[in-house]
């Protein structure tokens, strides 16, 4: 599911809200996580899941096509910690 399928699925359960309200609010949402994220502070959604920021190391690879060795720098990823409920969920 993309941000636009997320938006009509919206729309589609609460019809008395206009398309264009219904955007905003979603987008105003992700955009507020993606915001939080990149201060570098944890959102934890009850019932969902966690998200936060991992710091990965730098290291080294090979390709795996000429065997040449790549560097790879150190980086910030997004980290997704499913919650309780969305697990039992998804285990059914």
């Amino acid at each position: 599911m993309n941000r636009s399928d997320l938006i009509d699925e919206l729309a589609a359960r609460f019809g008395n809200l206009k398309q264009n309200d219904i955007d905003f609010a979603a987008n105003t949402i992700l955009d507020a996580i993606g915001d939080a994220l990149f201060a570098g502070r944890r959102i934890e959604i009850r019932g969902f899941g966690s998200f936060s920021i991992r710091q990965r190391l730098a290291r080294t690879r090979h390709n795996p096509r000429n065997g040449d060795i790549v560097i790879v720098p150190a980086m910030r990823v997004v980290h997704f910690k499913p919650g309780k409920a969305l697990r039992e969920s998804v285990d059914k």
